[in-house]
């Protein structure tokens, strides 16, 4: 099994990269988040989780080990497959949904892609003893439990702006917004 790529960075684009290794280029599916981790270095090191299915033998990267640990948490559930789970590590931090999870804020689960109301409610179950290894911090969650403000940088992530720069922005926006929408407008007009 291939655990880890330690390598020159040849292509990068916010789904998959092309990381060369001796010679040899693997390309690796990864999400927005180690995207943005990765930043304009040119030799990195990934974390890697390889998954044969029948049709295909995929390659998937984490910038973190904590983020791989989760994907593999995550895929062990039944209905969520490595895309879905790598949909939900470009929305989340692995600590935000570790908090998620503990906090039974199915909502938050349920708000990524491909996931509905049944499945959100399994990932609940399947890993709240799992996930207690996790760390939780202020720092970890960002403004993950203030439920508008996640609405907001999930929105703002998937209209293409930066996490990082999307989340200094709703740090800076008045915290007595009561919609999404005008949380967001007010983001805009700081980004």
């Amino acid at each position: 099994m291939i655990t880890h790529l330690n390598g020159r960075l040849i292509e990068k684009s916010p789904t998959h990269i092309v990381i060369e290794c001796a010679g040899i280029g693997y390309e690796v599916k990864i999400s927005l988040n180690t995207f943005s981790a990765l930043g304009n270095k040119e030799d990195i090191k990934l974390y890697t989780q390889f998954i044969v299915r029948e049709d295909a033998q995929i390659l998937y990267g984490f910038k973190e080990k904590e983020e791989r640990e989760m994907f593999n948490l995550l895929v062990s559930v039944s209905g969520i497959g490595p895309s879905t789970a790598i949909i939900m590590l470009s929305g989340l931090t692995p600590g935000e949904i570790a908090y998620a999870i503990t906090s039974e804020d199915v909502k938050t689960i349920q708000g990524v892609k491909g996931i509905g109301a049944k499945t959100a409610q399994r990932v609940i179950v399947d890993l709240k003893d799992k996930v207690l290894k996790f760390e939780v911090s202020e720092d970890n969650l960002g403004n993950s439990n203030n439920t508008l403000r996640f609405d907001a940088l999930t929105a703002l992530v998937s209209l293409g702006f930066d996490k990082k720069q999307a989340e200094k922005a709703l740090n800076k926006v008045s915290d007595e917004q009561d919609s999404v929408e005008l949380l967001i407008k007010d983001a805009l007009k700081v980004l």
